[in-house]
């Protein structure tokens, strides 16, 4: 293993947990063959006051993951706090998946990260339409125990 995967797998996740970055949270996940919880740092994007986790690479563990639990989660970030992934329709993926693009500039030029990821240096919106059915985005939504 490299020694960013190292880092990737075994610091990202504490420094998010801890609530030290802005802009990453810490997703736990129920594994749907294991059973135990799974970890891994990821970056939501926020529109119109919602934030949304998106899967830049097809339908990788996590995703399968929280399908296999109903969309039941938990997201860490300074707290634990308990949340249900609603998989946001593709019709409406476009404007979320150009919003993650936007909150993404601070890792990677927004051009390179255009390229990377959609396959274009200015995506659009019509763009992103085409390309939304490629990407898995879920809504996060408060989730209340108590029920």
């Amino acid at each position: 293993m490299s020694i960013e995967g190292w880092l990737n797998r075994n610091i990202a996740p504490l420094i998010t947990a801890l609530g030290i970055t802005r802009r990453s949270v810490t997703l736990e996940v129920k594994g749907r063959k294991s059973g135990k919880p799974i970890k891994l740092s990821i970056s939501p994007a926020e529109l119109d006051g919602v934030r949304y986790l998106v899967s830049l690479y097809g339908e990788p563990a996590w995703v399968k993951n929280v399908r296999a639990a109903n969309g039941e989660a938990y997201v860490i970030h300074g707290g634990r706090r308990p949340v249900l992934l609603r998989e946001v329709p593709v019709e409406e993926r476009a404007p979320i998946l150009l919003a993650f693009l936007e909150s993404r500039a601070f890792t990677r030029s927004p051009k390179r990260a255009s390229r990377l990821y959609f396959g274009t240096d200015r995506p659009t919106l019509e763009h992103m339409e085409k390309r939304a059915p490629e990407f898995a985005v879920f809504a996060i939504e408060p989730r209340d125990l108590s029920v």
